[in-house]
């Protein structure tokens, strides 16, 4: 089954997950239409390769109109009009960076993946549940309502300027009337009248000033309230939400919100920000006593603007109608101290501008594609830091100074990303990571570069949930509660894993007991295995993985002959077993399990097809395979039949003429079982021989023979 027919088999509260991340960036309906097509390509790796990510959007744009095609001869009128939409902001958007196509539709497969193992999740994990809790929904409601009513206060604001503006209008014409007034007409009772009229009007008039500059201060007053609790809140919990993303947790849409949120903001700060200007205008022309304009306009005009400048140190404005420009500069470690002396610059272009033109959807942003940093040499040397912990523990930070122009505002601002740790060499990748996942699960702070000075402990549960998610987003399918007891055991000495801590050292520089590794390089080493050779069958759920070695025979004594499981060794890195039941004559239950076999032995034949051509020999029985059902009882080829990449090849013997040209020949996994023990001999040898070759080595020589050209020197291991 897809990946998409999954998904739309979940619940409700799942499929609305799903809603919220397809966009015009990449529309639903592509989606659905070129599910299977979308699901065969590696956009994760073209989101890395601009050649890869240029040819996978012209395939895209082709697989578009092959489907224009076909809904054009049903001339269904409605999906014609949007696949030619979706076509032309497909093409318009991503032609000149192929590569943030490839981006999206990735992020998009990957939170699919996560949400489909949380489905299959029992419970949520203790960070996600702090992520969806009640109140912070709540508050969300509360922000965009109070947004909601700011902007109406100032649409009544803006009604209110207006009609100071007429009724400015219509006494300064009174007033002009009066005075090209004859100076008998000066004396009439009409002139009198006239007065009588303009004191009432500039009475009005002074009311309303004083009444307008009362909302704007209240609606100013409402939006620093607003700013200082609710949406500095939201915006940090938003933050806290980035950072469980990035070490592979729940991609929440919060963002669009948010921004939504201070954008309306901003749009009506500036609108106030007019009337205020409008509000000069009119006490220019015409003034008074008391008027109230000169003594509270350019206070107020100052906390309007002070609130518009601290707005867009969010960066989360989109303002398209305004003619803005916008200046990034990239830089490392500019205001920071690191645990060593390496210090890196940024090669390549760090500074950049953007206009409203080279936006593709009004916000604020802007691209660095071509950055490399490079370490600056050291006077004193950095021989002391070499080791793989010590530069993996070293934090680093970008820095972005960002120049904003725009309604004769200019705005400096200076971010910086969350913690990064550089590396020389690609083995430091696997303990970089760790890192980035402690860090990111121990603390909120964005910038404590010294973290790993004294790095705290985590807590067992939560450090157990963000395992799982390393699963779910890199290799497609979570992990259950019993391959997490199998986790925490591995860790701890506890068998439950709802309480306690877990140190930086257990978790990455310690080894496991008796092992010549570290527990987090082991997992890793496995998630490296999934990802690049037994991929389906981990996603299909075939995989138990992990189980320990005494859980396993617990499982299995009970089930028929032949009934086995699969599961990552403990003893070997990034290898993979698999263990079966048999009964001995006299009844009794006898385990073997196989050596593990890695990737090297995986790149020479798939996993599936090892499940399937997998031979034992054992004492003077003919090969045969042992393996029947998967653990509980599924037939084997039912499980594994549509990851086989061929159908076993027929046996045929070689013809005298030899016109069939070359025997096929095929790899076979066969192990030997001697009498007196319950384990394989040499249980992963792969004989390259065909089958019509193995045919006729069984029908002229002994299974005994057989083993012994197993046993030789030049047999193949």
């Amino acid at each position: 089954m897809s990946q998409w027919n999954q998904v739309q088999q979940l619940e409700i509260k799942f499929l609305e997950q799903v809603d919220q991340f397809y966009d015009d960036n990449f529309p639903m309906e592509i989606r659905h239409l070129l599910a299977q097509w979308i699901e065969n390509q590696d956009w994760e790796a073209a989101s890395n390769n601009e050649t890869m990510a240029t040819i996978l959007l012209q395939n895209l744009l082709i697989q578009l109109d092959e489907q224009l095609g076909r809904v054009s001869k049903e001339k269904n009128l409605l999906l014609i009009h949007n696949l030619k939409r979706i076509r032309k902001v497909l093409q318009g958007k991503f032609h000149g960076n192929p590569m943030h196509v490839a981006v999206v539709i990735s992020n998009c497969l990957r939170e699919e993946r996560r949400i489909l193992a949380a489905a299959n999740m029992p419970v949520q994990g203790p960070l996600e549940k702090s992520l969806q809790s009640s109140s912070v929904s709540e508050r969300q409601r509360n922000v965009e309502h109070k947004v909601a009513a700011i902007k109406n206060s100032v649409q009544m604001t803006e009604q209110d300027t207006k009609y100071l503006e007429d009724l400015q209008d219509e006494f300064d014409y009174r007033y002009k009337t009066i005075q090209t007034m004859d100076q008998g007409d000066k004396n009439s009772a009409l002139m009198n009248q006239e007065v009588l009229t303009l004191q009432e009007m500039l009475n009005s008039l002074d009311f309303k000033r004083k009444e307008a500059l009362s909302k704007m201060t209240q609606i100013v007053n409402e939006t620093d309230l607003l700013m200082n609790s609710m949406l500095v809140e939201e915006l940090q919990d938003w933050k806290r939400r980035q950072q469980i993303a990035c070490i592979g947790g729940p991609l929440h849409s919060g963002l669009d919100q948010l921004q939504n949120c201070f954008t309306l903001l901003a749009e009506s700060l500036f609108q106030l920000r007019r009337q205020l200007e409008k509000l000069e205008e009119q006490s220019s022309k015409m003034t008074y006593e008391g008027d109230p304009i000169p003594l509270q306009r350019a206070h107020l005009l100052e906390r309007v603007t002070f609130l518009i400048y601290n707005l867009f140190k969010k960066l989360l404005i989109k303002l398209p109608e305004l003619n803005y420009q916008v200046k990034v500069k990239a830089s490392i470690d500019k205001n920071a101290s690191t645990l060593s002396n390496r210090r890196f610059v940024l090669c390549g272009t760090h500074v950049k501008a953007m206009s409203i033109e080279e936006s593709s959807n009004g916000s604020l942003s802007v691209e660095f594609r071509h950055l490399q940093p490079k370490e600056m040499k050291s006077s004193a040397g950095n021989k002391g830091n070499e080791g793989c912990h010590m530069v993996t523990e070293e934090l680093h930070s970008i820095t972005f100074e960002t120049q904003i122009c725009l309604y004769g505002l200019t705005i400096d601002l200076e971010t910086c990303s969350l913690p990064v740790v550089m590396i020389s060499n690609v083995s430091q990748l696997p303990n970089a990571w760790a890192s980035i996942i402690w860090y990111n699960v121990s603390t909120n702070d964005s910038q404590n570069l010294v973290f790993f000075n004294n790095p705290p402990s985590a807590t067992l549960s939560q450090l157990l949930e963000v395992m799982s998610w390393q699963f779910s987003s890199y290799v497609g399918r979570g992990l259950n509660s019993d391959q997490l007891n199998m986790l925490a055991e591995k860790l701890t000495v506890q068998s439950s894993y709802n309480d306690g801590h877990l140190t930086w050292a257990k978790f990455c520089k310690e080894h496991l007991p008796g092992k010549s590794f570290t527990f987090w390089t082991w997992l890793e080493a496995i998630l490296d295995l999934i990802k690049k050779h037994i991929l389906p069958l981990w996603i299909d759920g075939y995989i138990m993985g992990f189980v320990s070695k005494e859980k396993e025979r617990l499982l299995l004594k009970d089930k028929m002959p032949g009934t086995f499981l699969l599961r990552f060794s403990e003893s070997h890195l990034g290898g993979i077993t698999f263990t079966w039941v048999d009964h001995s004559e006299n009844g009794e239950v006898r385990f073997h399990s196989v050596e593990p076999y890695n990737k090297g032995r995986l790149s020479a034949l798939p996993f599936a097809d090892i499940l399937r051509d997998y031979k034992v020999i054992m004492a003077e029985n003919i090969p045969e395979n042992p393996l029947k059902y998967l653990y509980p009882d599924i037939p084997k080829d039912k499980a594994f039949g549509k990851h086989y990449s061929s159908q076993p090849c027929e046996v045929s013997r070689p013809t005298e003429k030899g016109d069939k040209g070359y025997v096929p020949s095929v790899f076979i996994p066969i192990s030997t079982i001697r009498s007196d023990s319950t384990e394989p001999h040499s249980p992963s040898d792969l004989l390259p021989m065909s089958p019509s070759v193995y045919a006729v080595l069984r029908e002229n020589l002994s299974p005994t023979t057989i083993e012994t050209a197993m046993k030789s020197p030049y047999s193949a291991e």
